[in-house]
């Protein structure tokens, strides 16, 4: 049952915790790197499982990564992944761990760049939330996920093909695909920021 009478997406409903998610962090515009790194590193992990059970997790992850701390992460050795894969509070899958840390290593190299993870993704949209249209059904990827999925192979990430890259879109708040009778799609709207504003 709904945790409110408010309309909501209806995907959120199956899951007291899942309507949670969606009610306080799907979708929410994100400007901080290490919430951007979070919700990218999670969305790796889900590759090719169910969302929720990654979610359900995330303490765990953000234990086993350093509170999801690029610049730690990248410091992780294949003692760790090793050690991790035994770890049963995150999803033990060695191929997924040593992403992570490739990812932070990537990360980093962004940072040389002089480009934060949060200003490398909103770049591509010039720092405006995308909006799915009144009648179009929400999608797995996109021309722009696709784009940012081989953009990011080129830099050195792993485990970002463009489902995954879609669904990190969606989550970080760069689009906005809740249902437009749903109370958030105006609530996230209003917490995007106009490009170049702090």
């Amino acid at each position: 049952m709904p945790t409110s009478e408010k309309t909501k997406c209806a995907w959120c409903l199956s899951a007291p915790d899942y309507e949670a998610y969606h009610d306080e962090h799907w979708g929410r515009p994100v400007y901080d790197d290490q919430q951007m790194f979070m919700f990218l590193i999670l969305e790796t992990f889900q590759a090719g499982l169910n969302w929720l059970m990654v979610w359900r997790k995330r303490e765990a992850f953000a234990q086993a990564f350093y509170q999801f701390n690029p610049h730690q992460v990248a410091q992780m050795t294949e003692d760790d992944v090793e050690r991790l894969a035994q770890d049963a509070g995150i999803i033990r899958n060695r191929s997924k761990i040593r992403a992570a840390i490739k990812n932070a290593k990537a990360t980093l190299k962004l940072q040389e760049e002089g480009l934060g993870l949060t200003d490398y993704f909103w770049s591509w949209t010039m720092g405006q939330v995308q909006e799915r249209g009144m009648n179009q059904p929400i999608q797995a990827t996109s021309p722009l996920s696709d784009l940012i999925s081989a953009d990011l192979k080129k830099r050195g990430f792993s485990f970002v093909g463009s489902t995954v890259i879609y669904a990190h879109l969606q989550a970080s708040g760069l689009v906005n695909d809740h249902d437009a009778s749903c109370f958030r799609a105006s609530e996230v709207r209003a917490l995007a920021r106009p490009h170049g504003k702090p």
